[in-house]
């Protein structure tokens, strides 16, 4: 399974946003290379708008290992924080609003290393709500894998070290909510994301990632989370994807460098009823699908709670020449899916070394678990003549800007009192699958717009 835009699409909206950030470009005057006052001086609180009028007069005065701390307000503007070990934090994460108004491109863009925003909402942007990345272009950051025609090259732009996003609200944007591209060693945590016309959350093009995604909502969205050439150790653990078209996906690519994905963990997730209608058009029509691995190697599904998709719990199939290989999907809880799993690898890609276990309802070919049972794996079977999955068709989406936005959101512990602290650049840790417990069934669910 796939989940880009058909490329015509693609190469349009890229033009269209590329001319979109040169008129930003304009309105964001920061040094890239920090504060001009050289006086030394420990690390400081700045705050918005008592001592700064913006959060970007706050940035431009900020130096390593400063708090920029933001009072509730609507901020109208796009936030660059190009100097590194810097946190972000609003005094009240439902009130303290990153307001793209339908007509900025992105709300909150880091290209430093070690920053942490925290504790704020970010909505209504035509592109991202929060994106992290190595890419930098005169500065915006516009941090798109392609252009449609040349794929970004990671040695001319090296990845972003070290990052934290936690505890924010992204609602409401034109492609991703919380987007972590070319960048690693990194934490997304404890967020809410809903509304987004691409995906919620996001990371992709690195290898290795050392990214763990944790704790995390994603609902009413196209795709809960999407993970393009994301390679591991990367761990999805314990987040809740419900109420999207799409639960999550795991993808290799050709629009991205560091093809193929290799090696990511995702593990004890709450991924179900993902057949909202109130949500934006996913780009190639999935809908009713909790799991699309499409030309991933080598990952490990375990301990994720999987019900209620009228297409397919998990879908496992080639991306283009890219076959599916060595992954293991083991000790799953599936219920009230149309099919549990289905291998639909192409004859010209058919994978290898891919294997499940545990208990399995339906699936397509109906013999899957004999013919690939763990832990060795055997060769793909033939799925026979059925080649498309049945299902209803995907139902008309909502523009993301109309989609009602989330309840309130638990706040940052200890609100804006927190000790400030950088990430590492060597990353969140090991996590072992075999330690993560299948979720219950409201997983989260106070966080949700469906539990309230």
């Amino acid at each position: 399974m796939r989940t880009r835009r058909h490329p015509r699409l693609r190469h349009r909206l890229f033009a269209a946003l590329l001319v979109l950030a040169a008129v930003q470009t304009t309105a964001c005057t920061a040094d890239p290379g920090g504060p001009a006052d050289a006086v030394p001086r420990g690390p400081a609180t700045i705050r918005v708008p008592a001592e700064a009028p913006t959060i970007t007069a706050a940035l431009e005065r900020a130096r390593p290992r400063d708090l920029v701390l933001v009072s509730p307000g609507r901020y109208r503007e796009t936030v660059h924080v190009r100097t590194e070990r810097v946190v972000v934090r609003g005094t009240d994460r439902n009130r303290v609003i990153v307001d793209g108004e339908g007509r900025r491109g992105n709300g909150i863009v880091v290209t430093a290393r070690g920053v942490t925003i925290e504790n704020l909402t970010v909505s209504g942007h035509l592109q991202n709500g929060v994106l992290v990345t190595g890419l930098k272009n005169d500065g915006e950051g516009v941090g798109r894998g392609s252009d449609g025609y040349h794929r970004l090259d990671p040695v001319a732009n090296p990845p972003l070290d070290g990052f934290r996003v936690q505890y924010v609200t992204a609602a409401d944007n034109g492609l991703y909510g919380i987007y972590a591209f070319n960048a690693r060693h990194g934490s997304i945590e404890h967020n809410y994301a809903s509304g987004s016309a691409d995906s919620g959350l996001y990371v992709g093009q690195c290898k290795p990632c050392d990214i763990l995604v944790r704790g995390n909502v994603a609902e009413r969205n196209a795709v809960g989370y999407e993970g393009t050439n994301a390679s591991g150790p990367l761990w999805v653990v314990g987040n809740r994807f419900t109420g999207n078209r799409v639960g999550m996906t795991v993808n290799s690519d050709y629009l991205e460098a560091l093809t193929p994905q290799i090696g990511g963990t995702i593990a004890g997730n709450l991924i179900a009823d993902n057949t909202a209608a109130d949500t934006p058009e996913q780009a190639d029509g999935g809908f009713g699908i909790g799991i699309g691995i499409a030309g991933g190697r080598n990952n490990t599904v375990m301990h994720n709670r999987i019900s209620g998709h009228p297409r397919a719990g998990l879908i496992l199939s080639s991306s283009e020449d890219l076959p599916p290989i060595g992954n293991h999907v083991s000790d799953n809880l599936f219920a009230e899916n149309s099919l549990d799993a289905a291998y639909l690898a192409s004859v010209h890609a058919p994978g290898s070394g891919n294997c499940f276990t545990g208990a399995l309802g339906p699936t397509l070919p109906a013999d899957l678990t004999a013919t690939m049972g763990c832990p060795a794996g055997a060769p793909a079977p033939t799925a026979g003549p059925r080649t498309a999955l049945d299902a209803p068709a995907a139902p008309v989406g909502t523009p993301f800007l109309d989609v009602p936005l989330p309840p309130e959101q638990p706040q940052l512990p200890g609100g804006a009192a927190a000790r400030p602290g950088a990430p590492s650049d060597s990353g969140p840790g090991p996590i072992s699958p075999e330690s993560v417990p299948v979720p219950a069934p409201d997983l989260l669910e106070t966080c949700s717009r469906d539990g309230r």
